[in-house]
């Protein structure tokens, strides 16, 4: 009979382990771990082994090399576990322990589950599947101990899911080789923080720094208590004002959800100014161009409250986005979430790239100055960013004399 050893590194060798469950502990845990879960994972171009250690409410990561996994499985089952179920591409192994050591392994037929995906799976979020615990999410109220997501709470499940997919996209921009510095201003209770960290801490691997902004006291006691608790030691969480924040002098990320009105401009003129190379904004209510808006031709439009609410938000976007791509940014806006759950559902996201061309940049500015002039705007964005964008303004006036 094959035995374990022999099994295990075949299975590794041929990239064909799927998953590994080890489970009925033969040993108390000191940590209470009572189920381990393995699987292949991609970290920096290179394979590795998540270990997810079960223990209580809790879900311990460690992130192993293929040379580790192996051996590391067969001590596993040596010391402290009675049964495993190893799912690989030809067939599932059924693996028990008797009480004196002997190893038994039984040979099944593959379970229905594909091979799994490591470079571009788009569930990139996959730390965060129902059904697998994550510290944060049981004790923020999104999933029970179990992993089972609450039913009232899928809805924000979803969303969180949403935006890891969208830091996923963005993690070839960020930097390998030194800490990143990342700021959620109005991070508010936090969920999308906590998954932010998780995601580029726990489950990439990157050295990162996380500050999370807000002005309510008693919710930045809470957030940092939680962070505290789940062994988080380099997220941080401040009370603070967007506009008045001055503590880094350069940001990696910055992020911003829901900031009222020119609060979330506040947050984009501090990402330019710290060249931050990954800026996610999701806005929240509009006001500032809604008092503005002046065209007769729109007058159709604008004399209904709810539809010149909307236009203005839609619109403010619009102005934001183009004066980031004018100083440097690829922007995109994108679908947050469904519209059926949350109305405010457009993302900002611009990752930093060269200047335009001349000629480019030229065209730009000539259509965002006329968009501008149409709706009779004055924009927050545009008067902060003044010093980098007069230059652009002066060439404009000069070309169009």
């Amino acid at each position: 009979m094959q035995s374990i050893a022999s099994l295990l590194n075949d299975l590794i060798q041929q990239r064909s382990l799927i998953q590994a469950t080890l489970s009925q502990v033969r040993t108390k845990d000191p940590q209470g771990c009572t189920k381990v879960v393995v699987k292949p994972l991609e970290l920096k171009g290179k394979l590795h082994y998540q270990f997810s250690s079960y223990c209580g409410s809790k879900v311990l990561h460690d992130n192993v090399v293929p040379e580790e996994a192996a051996e590391r499985i067969e001590q596993m089952l040596t010391v402290s576990f009675r049964q495993a179920l190893l799912q690989a591409v030809e067939a599932d192994y059924q693996v028990l322990i008797s009480k004196k050591g002997k190893a038994g392994i039984l040979k099944k037929p593959p379970t229905k589950k594909p091979a799994a995906e490591l470079s571009h799976n788009r569930k990139k979020n996959y730390v965060l599947e129902e059904g697998t615990p994550v510290p944060f999410l049981v004790e923020l109220g999104i999933m029970n101990a179990e992993g089972k997501v609450l039913a009232k709470k899928y809805d924000k499940f979803r969303q969180i899911n949403r935006f890891v997919e969208m830091i996923a996209d963005v993690v070839p921009h960020l930097s390998k080789d030194r800490t990143l510095n990342i700021v959620d201003f109005g991070c508010g209770k936090s969920y999308l923080t906590f998954a932010l960290y998780h995601y580029l801490k726990e489950v990439q691997g990157l050295d990162i720094r996380v500050i999370g902004l807000d002005l309510k006291e008693d919710v930045i006691r809470h957030c940092s208590k939680l962070a505290e608790d789940f062994g988080y030691d380099r997220l941080q969480f401040l009370v603070g004002d967007i506009a008045q924040y001055n503590e880094l002098d350069r940001v990696d990320m910055v992020v911003t959800l829901h900031a009222c009105d020119t609060a979330t401009d506040a947050a984009l003129e501090k990402a330019v100014r710290w060249q931050a190379d990954v800026i996610l904004s999701v806005p929240c209510c509009q006001h500032e161009l809604f008092r503005q808006l002046q065209n007769q031709v729109l007058q159709p439009l604008l004399q209904h409250g709810i539809l010149k609410e909307r236009f203005a938000a839609l619109a403010t976007d619009a102005i934001r986005a183009k004066l980031l791509d004018i100083v440097g940014y690829k922007t995109q806006l994108l679908e947050f979430i469904d519209m059926e759950h949350t109305p405010k559902n457009v993302l900002i996201r611009a990752v930093k790239g060269k200047r335009p061309a001349e000629a480019e940049l030229s065209a730009m500015v000539r259509s965002y100055v006329d968009y501008r002039s149409f709706l009779g705007a004055d924009p927050y964005l545009e008067r902060a960013l003044e010093p980098e964008l007069r230059p652009l303004w002066n060439a404009y006036a000069a070309s169009a004399q």
